[in-house]
């Protein structure tokens, strides 16, 4: 992968403001403000060549690290609320098993298990049988489409949809993630992307790198 030349935006459903943001992109000017992780944030993070690594960081929150950039993101599936909180580069993610209900209702299990606080409560074997991941994301800090300075705004929403399959002649393991950025302010529609990562057999190859300004990654 390459960085885009400045400019190069042909493939991003830009408005004319978007437009004229992103020709003015200047990279000297990203350094010297302290916002070299403008392209890392969460609406365009799974963009950047990288590894991932996935994890649970406690029962109601999944924890999502890459090596390019050395970010992290949280997904929290508690649905609580997230009040005052400022805006990130990674933004506030609710995530939710199998699209808009849960799996025990979408089967006809007689409904949600909630805990006393009324939160939901998925078993281990739901989590791994849900047919996908949905993430919402919202209170990002204005960041960058691309490499090159193609905006979206403090109000984008991005929705995104984990799955994972498996490739039949190599038997390996494969997490697909399609995400879809909404930005009135800077797109004339939404913006549709797709990134596929290869599960590894290990870790040998993370290499945790800084956020870089007009490095591939």
């Amino acid at each position: 992968m390459v960085v885009p030349d400045k400019g190069d935006f042909v493939k991003i459903p830009l408005n004319p403001e978007g437009r004229k943001v992103a020709g003015a992109w200047d990279p000297a000017k990203d350094r010297a403000s302290g916002n070299e992780c403008k392209s890392y944030g969460a609406a365009a993070l799974l963009q950047v060549p990288g590894r991932l690594h996935i994890s649970w960081q406690d029962d109601y929150t999944l924890r999502l690290d890459t090596d390019s950039g050395t970010q992290t993101r949280l997904f929290h599936f508690d649905g609580s609320p997230r009040a005052n909180e400022a805006s990130t580069w990674q933004g506030s993610s609710a995530a939710i098993w199998g699209g808009d209900e849960p799996r025990d209702r979408r089967d006809g299990q007689g409904g949600p298990v909630q805990d006393s606080a009324g939160r939901l409560v998925i078993a281990n074997a739901q989590r791994k049988q849900a047919d996908y991941l949905k993430v919402v994301t919202t209170r990002m800090r204005p960041g960058y489409l691309q490499k090159n300075g193609v905006p979206y705004s403090g109000n984008a929403l991005l929705e995104e949809y984990f799955d994972t399959f498996s490739d039949p002649y190599t038997h390996s393991t494969w997490l697909a993630v399609t995400a879809v950025v909404t930005d009135p302010q800077y797109l004339i529609e939404p913006l549709i992307t797709h990134a596929h990562f290869k599960k590894l057999p290990d870790s040998s190859g993370w290499d945790p790198t800084p956020c870089r300004v007009d490095e591939p990654r």
